[in-house]
């Protein structure tokens, strides 16, 4: 749902944030890792955490509440998919 704000001489669309909710997480041990690019190439950033991982002995440890998270710092709107940063998080554990 889209409601509107009056800014001056014109209208812009403004979402409507009140179904969001501010959760904590107890993540525990985690790799991470600064994508920058398009989300299609995402896959590239991780099979390098991947590799990082495997060199120091330590494997993913993905279950139903241990979960690869995304943090998106770009606006996507504002910027060309090459300049796009994205924080890409997965949690593990030692081998």
């Amino acid at each position: 749902m889209i409601s509107r704000k009056s800014t001056g001489n014109f209208t812009c669309p403004r979402p409507n944030f009140s179904p969001v909710e501010f959760l904590s997480l107890e993540e525990g041990l985690c790799v991470q890792m600064l994508h920058v690019g398009p989300f299609d190439r995402e896959p590239e950033s991780v099979a390098k955490m991947d590799e990082f991982l495997r060199e120091r002995g330590y494997e993913n440890d993905f279950t139903s509440t241990r979960l690869h998270h995304e943090i998106y710092l770009s606006d996507v709107r504002k910027l060309p998919p090459e300049r796009w940063k994205t924080v890409i998080r997965h949690p593990i554990r030692r081998k």
